[in-house]
């Protein structure tokens, strides 16, 4: 079993930063692809970074490609928001799995097996 907790967030100005982070714990040594997700009011959970051990490689959305960065470990992962937008007001989720991703499927949120609890972040002038 592993614990994932989050913390970070917050409310920022369009053109600002943000970078939450999450913790995990238990059986932590198990997991291989970490990712963060997001859901914006009305709208479905969407995948926004991912990131395999086995891989240097991170993978993007294309909405938040050049602006967010992922980083981390199976134990400690943040995701680093920089120009922040008005479209990025939603909830944040991380994820974590044992599996070993393949790139077809890092973007799948059916293919994570722990989540955190969620985090608010509202890009608002």
């Amino acid at each position: 079993q592993v614990q994932v907790v989050q913390s970070g967030g917050g409310l920022v100005q369009p053109g600002g930063s943000l970078r939450p982070s999450c913790g995990t714990s238990g059986r932590s040594f198990s997991i291989n692809t970490v990712a963060w997700f997001r859901q914006a009011p009305g709208k479905d959970r969407e995948f926004a970074a991912g990131l395999r051990r086995s891989f240097s490689t991170p993978q993007y959305a294309n909405s938040v490609k050049g602006r967010f960065t992922i980083s981390g470990d199976k134990n400690t992962m943040y995701l680093e928001m920089n120009n922040l937008k008005s479209e990025d007001t939603a909830v944040y989720y991380c994820a974590v799995t044992s599996k070993n991703l393949i790139l077809s499927t890092i973007s799948s949120e059916n293919a994570y097996d722990y989540w955190g609890q969620g985090t608010q972040v509202t890009v608002s002038s």
